[in-house]
Formats: C-alpha cells, structure tokens, sequence
C-alpha cells in the first residue's frame, strides 16, 4: 500500500494549520467506523467523510488524546520514521476536515 493515500484531502481544505508539536484529539463530533482498510471517519457536524486508508493511522488517530504532542504520539506508535512524513500530511488532512482538533496542553 502506498503510504501517500493514507487519507484523503477533500478539495479546498486548507491543511496548512497542522503543527505535529502540538496537541490533537479526534474531534468529539466524529465516528470512526472501522473497516478492511483502516476507518471511515465521519463529522456529525460538517458531514464529510473521510477514509483512514491504513490500520496505523487509525491507531495513530486515536491515540493522539494520550500524548503531549503527535511527534510524540508517532514515536510511541511502532510506526517506521521513515513512514512519518506521509503520516503528517495525513493528520494535516484531517486537521484541515476538522476530523481531528488541537487541543489546550496540559
């Protein structure tokens, strides 16, 4: 599986207010349902629906409330660094649908 299709970025989502050192949650509006292929993800409020096209990035996803930081939540993950970039611009996907959200630091 090509790690570059691990999400998807609907058109006219800016993504560009993603920062991997800060904290992120799943937003409390959106539904993982798990499939075959990672997850559909879907916003009650905005109604998009998004594809997790890989089991790790729904694992990542759903850790992310547990961690300082989704840098940090990538190095407890198991996922090979040389992975971690694609895995960022998936978050940074998601963060642009608002299927996951910054959260206050502790």
């Amino acid at each position: 599986m090509s790690t570059d299709r691990l999400s998807v970025d609907p058109p006219g989502v800016d993504a560009s207010g993603f920062d991997a050192d800060r904290a992120w949650r799943l937003h409390p509006r959106v539904a993982l349902r798990p499939e075959p292929f990672g997850a559909l993800a879907y916003h009650r409020d905005n109604r998009r629906l998004n594809f997790l096209r890989a089991p790790e990035l729904v694992e990542l996803v759903e850790s992310l409330d547990g961690h300082p930081d989704a840098h940090r939540a990538f190095a407890e993950s198991g996922i090979d660094r040389r992975r971690w970039p694609s895995f960022e611009r998936a978050l940074a996907a998601l963060a642009g649908s608002d299927v996951i959200i910054e959260r206050p630091a502790p």
